[in-house]
C-alpha cells in the first residue's frame, strides 16, 4: 500500500452540491435548527436538517493549579442523563462575549479560579456530519481561588474535583471521562502539547 498523495487536501475546494434553500424550523438559546434543501448531480434532490451556532463557539478551558491538578466539574447533563466530569465550559451569554471573556466566566462560575494567563491552544468542528458547532480550548495558569457561581437548574449541587494529569488520563482511558472536548484537552495535555516550553 503507497503513502503518496495524489492531491493536497484540500477544505475548501468547490463543493459537489448546491444548495437550494434553507429555512429555520427551530430556534433555542444554545442553537438552531435549520432545513436544508440541496442537489447533486449525481443523486439528484435531497434534504439536510443541521444544527447552527446561535451564541458562537463553545468554550472550555482546561487549568493547572500551582499544585499541578486540574480542576474539573462534576454535573449533571440531562440529553444523556448521566453525570459528567467535564472540564468548564459554556457559551456566549450574547453577541458581545467574545470567547475569552466566556473562558474567564465559566472558569470562575464552575470551578472557582482566576486565570494570570489564558491562552487559547486549539479550536475543532464538534460533529460536522450535521452541525456548524465549533468548540475553542483554552488553557489557565497562575490561578487564585475566587467564589464559585451558579451552574444551572440541572446541577443545584455540582461538585468541583482535582485531578492530576496522570489520573485524568486515566479517567479518559477507562471511560470514566466521555465528553469531547475533555478527552481533547487532557490527551493533548498529557502528551505535553498545551505547557509552555
Amino acid at each position: 500500500m503507497s503513502n503518496e498523495t495524489h492531491r493536497r487536501f484540500d477544505p475548501w475546494r468547490t463543493a459537489p452540491v448546491e444548495e437550494d434553500s434553507r429555512t429555520t424550523s427551530l430556534r433555542s438559546h444554545y442553537f438552531n435548527v435549520e432545513h436544508v434543501t440541496l442537489s447533486s448531480a449525481d443523486e439528484g434532490a435531497f434534504e439536510r436538517d443541521i444544527l447552527t451556532e446561535a451564541r458562537g463557539d463553545t468554550v472550555g478551558i482546561v487549568a493547572m493549579t500551582d499544585d499541578h491538578t486540574i480542576p474539573f466539574i462534576e454535573q449533571y447533563r440531562v440529553p444523556t442523563h448521566r453525570w459528567t466530569l467535564e472540564i468548564p465550559c459554556g457559551h456566549a451569554l450574547d453577541s458581545n462575549e467574545q470567547p475569552k471573556d466566556v473562558a474567564v466566566r465559566k472558569l470562575r462560575d464552575e470551578v472557582g479560579y482566576q486565570a494570570q494567563s489564558l491562552v487559547q491552544f486549539t479550536r475543532f468542528i464538534n460533529t460536522p456530519s450535521f452541525s456548524t458547532q465549533h468548540t475553542v480550548l483554552f488553557y489557565a495558569q497562575g490561578l487564585t481561588p475566587v467564589p464559585t457561581g451558579t451552574v444551572g437548574p440541572e446541577t443545584p449541587r455540582f461538585e468541583v474535583r482535582h485531578f492530576t494529569i496522570d489520573e485524568a488520563y486515566q479517567l479518559v482511558v477507562n471511560g470514566t471521562i466521555l465528553d469531547a472536548k475533555t478527552v481533547i484537552a487532557v490527551l493533548r495535555l498529557k502528551a505535553g502539547l498545551l505547557i509552555p516550553r
